[in-house]
């Protein structure tokens, strides 16, 4: 069994309660807006980083993808920031996740056999918005599993 952790929307503040909420996971998919490139030093501290760029994303972290797919235990897992981007059919392509920022609401749903999860915002507080994280169980022979943490803060 893996477990990914996910945030999203760090916005170049990474708080110490995210950084120890992903503590242990396998791997960490950061969904973009990441905002300092320090923010990804600090995170591979923790676990092996998958990242892609955000709308805010510039200097250092131009040079993210603005998508891609992280094969984790063989299950394909497609990232973007903007979900209304997505360049593919997820269910078409054979992609089990979408993992997604942007909204900085949490939200997992599954649509036609995709599971969509957006973490969240884990940076500075929007509106009356949680700070969160998730979390993604990969098992073989099992549909992957998420589930969100709201962070106090």
């Amino acid at each position: 069994m893996t477990v990914l952790g996910l945030i999203s929307d760090t916005h170049g503040l990474l708080r110490p309660e995210a950084a120890a909420a992903l503590e242990g996971v396998d791997a960490i998919l950061h969904a973009g807006d990441v905002g300092r490139p320090d923010v990804l030093v600090a995170l591979r501290t923790v676990a092996p980083v998958f990242a892609v760029r955000g709308n805010v994303d510039g200097g250092e972290l131009a040079a993210l993808p603005l998508d891609t797919v992280a094969t984790v235990d063989g299950i394909d897992i497609y990232m973007l920031h903007i979900l209304r981007n997505i360049a593919i059919d997820p269910a078409a392509a054979g992609m089990a996740v979408v993992v997604s920022g942007h909204t900085h609401k949490p939200l997992i749903e599954e649509k036609d056999g995709v599971l969509y999860v957006n973490p969240g915002s884990a940076g500075p507080r929007r509106f009356a918005l949680p700070v969160s994280v998730g979390f993604l169980r990969l098992a073989s022979g099992q549909k992957p599993e998420a589930w969100l943490k709201m962070l106090d803060v």
